[in-house]
């Protein structure tokens, strides 16, 4: 028995020592580009031997398999790589080179000129509807809620974008592809428009401040790209009632989530407010509207999505003002307008193709009377009527060429007729602008992409067409750092109201040059711009007219001589980890801008340019008390101001200077009693919201006397606004959207 288990030893220690000096290394190094890649899964395939790749990419293990086999290298960021191997009685040593994965999630975005907020998991700094109705300041107002991004001026006494040293109507706004007449309500001369679209209408957005896409033309200085909602998640019913309007709206949704329907109307009047508030400007008639809309939106059963959205408005305002000349006391300005706008859009895909069709149709009717009044007796009233119908069509086909490359194409229409009859000047403008263009998104690595496209376009009025070339590059520095350059030649006609002579005139040229670094970090975004425009064909304008009562002359083109140059930096900075329920952002841009165009007698700062602006927004939500505050600030160095008048048939500056440095502090509160209670059947929203709460007194501009001995200074209708309001809706719990979106 004894002799029998030393045998048996002796036979398992040889069985031990045959095994092991069968066994076989393999052993080397995975690389990408010269740098080992670690955490690399590397198996011989159908057995269980393997290991995984040190910090420097080396690897080593045994295996006591033999003949013909494969090695397999495998990592998330990494195309999978096979190695064959014929195993004998020799080590193995290998080096092995792996390529990128390219992954739409790691790839590196292109971001110079932009801020994108939408439910894209790659937007650069979220702008969100709920972002919008909780800035203080902005009134619920896409536009206004710029005002406290980089690169937007604050210009209170007109409506538009002002951007990066551009006019507003130097920028344009489309909804779902297409181009949106009009966006702002109709106005009297020193009161700017409001928007006419709901913001809850979108569910985001896309801001260029410049070298926007090629898919978009017309816009010398920036684009706003707004994306509507698709379907609701749930059937509701929802009611506003305010001091100054009262609305409600409905939407319904079908079990299945294949289609929806709804509508909304609202009426608005100031009337109330002024009779509580001591307002700068005296309103005969105050300020009021009705508004109206419809959508529908369908899935199809092929996994396209049709969209109608329809609305009407209408505006009513009356304004008395005191008279700088001796012939009369006051001067009386009153408006009556109407706008609707009618958009359908298609979606579809094919395989690797993806087709989007739009289309839109919007009139628009301004009526103003102008008069004056001595003694309570009233002059007759100079009617400038304006009536404009525009058409768009647009067509978009993409295609997919891998994870983050794509390449798409298409044509666009734009129809506008327009109609205008001030004294004894009727004129009938009528253009068809058709596009065509192409661009491709092409992702080299998860580090490197660019994006490169040309748009054409030709004008029917100007009887020319034009090419423009754009690309963008971008660069993964690090992990969460990145940085983009963008290029791009933008054209756009000149602007309709100033067309009122034969002159030959032609495009208005502007050239972008952008540089972005960007990182984002743990809930905290970073962005840096720097950029230079140069501005081309600018048009230039003589008086032609002057109305009673109104300040500004009747203005017409004579020449494409015009330019100008815009350039500066932006900082952008917003943080949602370090405090706890508290989401702040700070702003800063600076501007350095000239212009020779209009009727500028020689290159000047722009009246609508600030050197300095700066905007800081903050925050903060209590769950447990359910309730929210708000607050924003912002600041704009003084603009400059000029009168200038015409004299033996050239323009001269006959009083200059520059206005006192803006600044509004304002403040929000909101409170939710039903946040948190699971059985409640209808969601209330309390607010309140002061508007330069300081009351300070603002000035944007001044008008002149026909002397120039007179003055009076532009100012905003009322110093500090104080708007209270209920919210509810039924069928829908924003519970959570509150608490997330920091309400």
């Amino acid at each position: 028995m004894k002799t029998f288990s030393l045998r048996l030893l002796l036979l398992s220690f040889t069985f031990i020592f045959i095994s092991a000096s069968s066994q076989i290394k393999i052993s080397g190094k995975v690389s990408y580009k010269n740098r080992g890649i670690s955490q690399v899964n590397i198996t011989l395939k159908d057995t269980y031997d393997g290991t995984t790749s040190d910090s420097e990419g080396n690897f080593s293990f045994e295996t006591s398999e033999k003949g013909n086999h494969i090695l397999q290298f495998s990592h998330p960021k990494y195309i999978d790589t096979e190695k064959s191997l014929l195993i004998e009685n020799q080590n193995i040593e290998l080096r092995v080179d792996m390529k990128e994965q390219i992954s739409e999630i790691d790839a590196v975005v292109i971001t110079a000129g932009s801020i994108e907020a939408s439910d894209r998991n790659r937007a650069t700094a979220l702008l969100s509807p709920l972002d919008i109705y909780t800035t203080a300041g902005a009134d619920g107002q896409i536009s206004s809620a710029l005002n406290y991004l980089p690169g937007v001026q604050k210009v209170g006494e007109t409506e538009g974008l002002f951007i990066r040293g551009g006019t507003g109507s130097e920028a344009k706004i489309f909804m779902d592809g297409s181009l949106i007449n009009n966006y702002f309500s109709n106005s009297v001369p020193g009161i700017a428009g409001r928007d006419r679209f709901n913001t809850s209408l979108f569910k985001g957005n896309i801001f260029s401040s410049g070298g926007y896409s090629a898919l978009y033309g017309q816009a010398l200085s920036g684009a706003l790209m707004l994306e509507s909602v698709d379907l609701p998640d749930q059937s509701s019913y929802d009611f506003g009632v305010a001091p100054i309007f009262l609305n409600a709206s409905f939407q319904r949704v079908n079990d299945e989530k294949t289609h929806s329907y709804g509508a909304s109307a609202g009426y608005s009047n100031l009337k109330l407010m002024q009779e509580v508030f001591n307002f700068n400007t005296n309103f005969h008639e105050p300020p009021s509207g009705f508004n109206g809309d419809a959508n529908f939106r369908i899935k199809t059963k092929a996994g396209g999505f049709l969209k109608y959205y329809g609305m009407f408005s209408t505006d009513v305002m009356g304004v008395k003002m005191p008279s700088l000349e001796p012939d009369y006391e006051h001067s009386l300005v009153n408006l009556k307008g109407k706008n609707t706008f009618q958009t359908l859009s298609y979606r579809q895909k094919f395989g690797r193709y993806l087709l989007n069709l739009g289309t839109s149709y919007s009139f628009n009717r301004s009526d103003l009377r102008f008069a004056t009044e001595n003694q309570s007796v009233k002059s007759d009233e100079t009617r400038v009527l304006n009536d404009g119908n525009y058409l768009n069509f647009k067509a978009v086909l993409e295609r997919k060429i891998n994870r983050i490359s794509a390449v798409r194409g298409g044509f666009e229409l734009n129809h506008a007729q327009e109609e205008l009859s001030v004294q004894d000047i009727n004129k009938n403008y009528s253009d068809l602008i058709s596009s065509a263009f192409v661009e491709t998104d092409l992702g080299f690595s998860n580090r490197f992409s660019a994006k490169i496209g040309a748009r054409g376009e030709y004008s029917s009025f100007l009887r020319a067409a034009n090419f423009a070339p754009r690309v963008a590059l971008a660069y993964r520095l690090a992990k969460d750092w990145t940085t983009s350059l963008a290029y791009g030649i933008f054209y756009q006609n000149p602007e309709s109201r100033y067309i009122n002579s034969p002159a030959k005139l032609g495009f208005q040229q502007s050239q972008h040059y952008i540089f972005q670094l960007q990182g984002n970090v743990e809930g905290r975004s970073l962005r840096f711009e720097a950029f230079y425009k140069n501005y081309d064909d600018l048009i230039k304008v003589q008086n032609v007219a002057n109305i009673p009562g109104q300040y500004q002359p009747v203005q017409t083109a004579v020449s494409n001589n015009g330019n100008g140059f815009a350039k500066g930096v932006e900082f952008f900075f917003r943080d949602k980890k370090t405090f706890e329920n508290i989401d702040y952002w700070v702003s800063y841009s600076f501007l350095d801008s000239k212009r020779d165009f209009l009727n500028y007698p020689m290159s000047l700062k722009p009246s609508f340019a600030s050197e300095h602006t700066v905007a800081v927004v903050a925050k903060r939500f209590f769950p447990k008390l359910k309730f929210g505050t708000n607050l924003s600030f912002n600041y704009a160095k003084g603009r400059p101001y000029y009168d200038i008048v015409s004299n033996n048939g050239e323009n001269i500056i006959r009083n200059e200077g520059s206005l006192k440095d803006f600044s509004s502090l304002n403040l929000s509160f909101n409170y939710l009693p039903n946040l948190g209670r699971k059985d409640s059947k209808a969601f209330t929203i309390f607010v309140l919201s002061v508007s330069n709460v300081l009351g300070r007194n603002n000035v944007y501009g001044y008008n002149f006397s026909s002397s120039g001995n007179f003055r009076s200074a532009v100012v905003p209708p009322v110093n500090t606004f104080v708007f209270v309001g209920m919210f509810i809706s039924f069928g829908v719990d924003k519970t959570q959207d509150a608490i997330n979106n920091n309400l």
